[in-house]
């Protein structure tokens, strides 16, 4: 029997970087009565604040969800009064600074520097470095056409791999490579997840877009997680209504 749904937000829960619809929230909602649910990627709190918790509908059972930032480095709870953090595990300055002179060598040696940008391309998230292709506040079209096979990004985490031993350089949403210590992805922090909730991760469903070699979304499938592999967002309202079906019968 499942007890547990994770899922990777963006391409999976809503697009990048933009809040839930209210279908998608109340669908959520709903899950929330038949399991405990946890939302795990690579933004950091508040844009998770943003996209996911700001959108539940009132009776939405918060106790219930698992808001797991930066590549589950972090992880907040609802205690009943406010979300809190239960804890993070942040870079040391000198780890900040190698990955950024990195990310700016690499970009210069693969070619990969856009003409136009919107706001910053680097972002230091405490428990991971993600690069931006576009910029945080690029529109959603320009994102989505940029890379939509992962061609440019791959040819950058392999740059980075030859710049960056001891990290892990993973690419996510539509146009990011994150970048956190080595050993840390969804695997490690869905475990992490499981030492602290006591639900085991074979008692766990994962939901991601990105389930591919490469993909941030790929070690949960690697470490045996039982996953499910999304296209589309309509994809993962499948899925959900599956799910609650399923557990709620």
């Amino acid at each position: 029997m499942k007890r547990l749904v994770a899922f990777d937000m963006d391409g999976t829960l809503a697009l990048s970087k933009q809040r839930l619809d209210a279908d998608m929230a109340g669908r959520l909602a709903k899950l929330l009565t038949v399991a405990k649910v946890a939302v795990i990627s690579g933004g950091d709190w508040p844009q998770f604040e943003k996209q996911v918790v700001s959108q539940l509908p009132v009776e939405a059972q918060v106790d219930r969800l698992f808001i797991m930032p930066t590549t589950g480095t972090k992880m907040y709870r609802h205690d009943g009064s406010g979300w809190q953090a239960v804890y993070a595990d942040l870079f040391a300055d000198e780890e900040k600074a190698r990955i950024i002179a990195a990310f700016h060598l690499s970009l210069e040696a693969t070619g990969f520097k856009p003409e136009q940008t919107w706001g910053e391309l680097i972002e230091d998230r405490g428990s991971q470095i993600t690069f931006s292709a576009l910029g945080q506040q690029a529109p959603l079209d320009a994102k989505e056409h940029w890379d939509p096979e992962f061609a440019k990004r791959k040819v950058i985490q392999a740059d980075l791999k030859q710049r960056l031993a001891g990290f892990a350089i993973n690419l996510g949403g539509a146009t990011s490579v994150d970048i956190t210590r080595e050993g840390v992805n969804k695997a490690t922090g869905l475990q992490k997840l499981a030492d602290h909730s006591g639900i085991a991760t074979a008692e766990m469903i994962f939901i991601g877009d990105a389930i591919f070699p490469g993909g941030n979304d790929y070690p949960p499938f690697e470490a045996g997680i039982d996953c499910v592999k999304v296209r589309t967002i309509d994809d993962t309202r499948i899925a959900i209504d599956a799910i609650v079906a399923c557990l709620g019968s």
